[in-house]
């Protein structure tokens, strides 16, 4: 019996699958709205849906399966994350729209993979004169970013990069309708964090081995989504974040973009510019994607709202408290634990 290329690679892929702890790829709803049926005193569905501005959901986030990765056939439909003029939470100066897992699932503890792929469109796109801090843990241990970030130097910047602690590991220029898929491998056994990443369709390859982190989470402070750090002289403009394939597993890793359950495809006919790796990570794998060059350059090291100050242990937008937070420390100097509702504190 003989066997196509595509189905060798598809068995492949099934063997290589981990378990899926948690499962956030809106195949369980026909339209954003659905999100709505979530709140405090009834917590259902795959998502915590309170980080967001006063209009209706539709402002904010928005389903629709043009909105996917094409190569995630595991997912019927992708989400459009929208930051407006009203996308301000509870009084805060910075433009949010957020969601957070809803589960009871061990997804803080021993060594998982979190997953989701981005893209951003020529329509609506990001400030490059605004830092975002996008799919993060409420310590920043780990975390994408993209502009210009807080306190390094000139007034812009056009990449999209990958941080442990405020430090850039990797960074590429992020260009429109490319889409980035992304693993974050994070040990809270061994405080480490590893970097996957492909483009398109091609298979997720390590890109930066494993780095040291204070891998610090309750299992219910990942952030789906964007948070934008006001800059002075820069107006709010409307900007759209695209996301796809958003899982997380144990067990193994799967590589294929297709994700759990989704049908392999071939290779990518997309085209991303050249990203670096940090010098201070491990070199790169050979097996990393050829859109990736393996020359390094220095890692950021610039101060920033993320990085802890002198004073606490907590950085300025951690969380400090609420109904349910398991976390320890002090807000660092300059900030205090502020209250915003009974199940959510913040240093600002």
């Amino acid at each position: 019996m003989r066997f196509s290329l595509a189905t060798i690679a598809a068995f492949a892929a099934a063997v290589n699958a981990g378990t899926i702890l948690w499962d956030g790829r809106f195949n369980d709803m026909t339209t954003s709205a659905g999100l709505n049926a979530w709140s405090w005193s009834n917590q259902v569905g795959a998502y915590q849906y309170y980080i967001h501005g006063a209009s209706a959901i539709t402002s904010y986030i928005n389903l629709a399966s043009t909105y996917k990765n094409p190569a995630d056939s595991g997912s019927k439909q992708g989400a459009k994350f929208t930051l407006d003029s009203t996308a301000y939470w509870n009084g805060q100066t910075m433009r949010r729209t957020e969601l957070i897992p809803q589960t009871t699932a061990a997804i803080n503890t021993g060594k998982v993979w979190y997953h989701f792929s981005i893209k951003r469109s020529a329509t609506n796109a990001p400030s490059i004169y605004r830092e975002h801090q996008i799919c993060f843990f409420e310590s920043h241990f780990t975390e994408l970013k993209a502009g210009w970030i807080s306190g390094e130097a000139g007034t812009s910047d056009t990449a999209l990069r990958w941080d442990i602690g405020g430090v850039s590991k990797w960074s590429t220029v992020w260009t429109a309708d490319v889409w980035h898929n992304v693993a974050y491998e994070i040990d809270f056994t061994a405080n480490t964090v590893a970097f996957w990443h492909s483009t398109g369709s091609d298979a997720l390859t390590l890109t930066v081995p494993a780095v040291s982190a204070s891998t610090s989470s309750n299992g219910a402070d990942w952030h789906l989504g964007v948070l934008e750090l006001p800059v002075s002289g820069q107006a709010d403009t409307t900007e759209d974040f695209y996301f796809s394939g958003v899982y997380i597993e144990s067990g193994s890793l799967t590589t294929s973009v297709a994700g759990p359950g989704g049908a392999v495809v071939s290779g990518s006919s997309e085209s991303a510019p050249s990203s670096t790796a940090a010098a201070s990570s491990a070199p790169v794998s050979s097996a990393a994607p050829t859109t990736l060059a393996t020359s390094t350059v220095a890692s950021s090291s610039a101060s920033s709202p993320t990085t802890p100050a002198a004073g606490g242990s907590l950085t300025m937008y951690s969380q400090c408290g609420g109904t349910g937070w398991t976390g320890t420390g002090t807000c660092v100097a300059g900030t205090t634990c502020k209250v915003s509702s009974q199940y959510y504190s913040q240093c600002l």
